[in-house]
């Protein structure tokens, strides 16, 4: 990582960013796991609108990936826009189904590495965050 003239990290994307971007779309969201005891969203529909809009983050990652000056910046706005996707169902949402929105949020911070969402997930989650929280 490196400092741009703006004070931001500019991030350097990982080769394989763009294969796990793909793969990360590809896979069955918001489903039963029981390593993790996550029971799922039960309702088919309700399943593939979550989906929808979490897959939607992940090509605004790819997006900001190959802007040519990926920035922590640009991706935690990103992570905002994409949780803001899910204002219209989060009341809806159980807490285990918000934990797995943040999860999936934090495996495409992974694939960037991005080490912080600048709060974003905190707020999402809990309705507060702490300075440089994730």
């Amino acid at each position: 990582m490196s400092f741009s003239a703006y004070g931001q990290i500019q991030i350097k994307t990982p080769e394989y960013a763009m294969t796990k971007f793909e793969e990360f779309k590809k896979k069955e969201k918001f489903v039963e796991e029981s390593a993790s005891f996550y029971t799922g969203v039960a309702d088919p529909k309700i399943r593939s609108v979550l989906a929808e809009k979490i897959n939607k983050a992940a090509d605004d990652f790819r997006a900001v990936a190959e802007s040519g000056n990926p920035t922590d910046k640009k991706y935690q706005d990103m992570i905002e826009i994409g949780l803001s996707r899910f204002s219209d169902v989060k009341m809806d949402l159980d807490t285990e189904d918000r934990e797995r929105v943040c999860g999936y949020f934090e495996e495409l911070m992974d694939m960037v590495g991005l080490e912080s969402s600048g709060g974003h997930l905190m707020m999402f989650m809990y309705g507060f965050s702490l300075p440089e929280s994730s």
